[in-house]
């Protein structure tokens, strides 16, 4: 989706599109579900910090690194190869996806640059901010056509100001162009994937759509499997009505399942204490 020359709102025409609407009232359902279970009066905190750990796992899984989640859920030390360092970056950006909510509508950009140097966890000269001409992305999950570094960056820029302007659009809509076209752009060297998935989730959060961040939606993009995930991206990637309507749906299930998981944990939570 190029933003560039965009109108003060350009997503809120995204919420028309055939089936949109649909998928927002779907999420919608399954969000409330989670928040009207009698278990998220009482324990709350608890269902968020599971959410987290199950989003992190997830996300990490579409970057290639597929743990068990009692795994994720016993390891202390995620420094030993590349997969156990993709796990420990998903647990660090889902930390920190809280502390940048404040921070996320007035400066994305920044938020962005945090993120990534905090999946990266290094002080490499490339960490930390957008990349530059010339310089090379690892991200061999996304199979998609890379964007040359000046229309990366122009095309970054006018991501930026949609989001700091804000609109009318559902939430839904939001956090999918934002996931959608971080993928396109992939503006690091690195961790795009992870981040991207990040910034879906600081946009549902931040909307209020899911305020207490317990319907993880990377649970859901894993659960929907890396083939569906790269089919609904090329979609995106296409600009027509009918891919970017794929791509909302796409990001709307995975939320209907992230919420779903956190359902299911609040069954397993109340099981325990009846």
């Amino acid at each position: 989706m190029s933003t560039t020359g965009a109108t003060a709102d350009p997503l809120a025409a995204l919420g028309n599109l055939p089936g949109v609407a649909d998928s927002v009232e779907s999420v919608r359902k399954a969000v409330d579900r989670v928040y009207g279970h009698r278990v998220m009066r009482r324990r709350s905190n608890e269902i968020t910090s599971e959410a987290a750990l199950r989003g992190a796992r997830g996300s990490a899984a579409l970057s290639g690194a597929d743990w068990a989640l009692e795994e994720v859920r016993r390891r202390s030390d995620f420094s030993g190869d590349d997969e156990a360092r993709t796990v420990g970056a998903a647990l660090r950006l889902t930390a920190e996806a809280g502390q940048l909510l404040s921070i996320w509508r007035q400066s994305p950009l920044r938020v962005l640059a945090r993120l990534h140097l905090v999946a990266a966890a290094d002080k490499a000269e490339h960490v930390g901010r957008p990349r530059r001409a010339g310089e090379p992305v690892d991200e061999p999950l996304v199979d998609l056509p890379l964007p040359g570094a000046d229309e990366m960056h122009g095309r970054l820029e006018g991501l930026a100001e949609i989001v700091i302007a804000g609109g009318s659009a559902p939430a839904l809509v939001t956090a999918a162009v934002v996931h959608g076209e971080l993928l396109a752009l992939r503006p690091f060297t690195s961790h795009n994937g992870l981040v991207a998935r990040t910034a879906e989730r600081i946009v549902l959060v931040g909307s209020g759509l899911d305020p207490k961040s317990v319907c993880p939606a990377e649970v859901g993009h894993a659960e929907l499997g890396q083939d569906a995930y790269q089919e609904a991206l090329r979609g995106y990637l296409s600009g027509t009505a009918e891919g970017m309507a794929a791509w909302i749906a796409h990001c709307g299930r995975a939320v209907a399942l992230g919420a779903r998981e956190s359902t299911a944990v609040c069954e397993a939570l109340q099981r325990g204490a009846a």
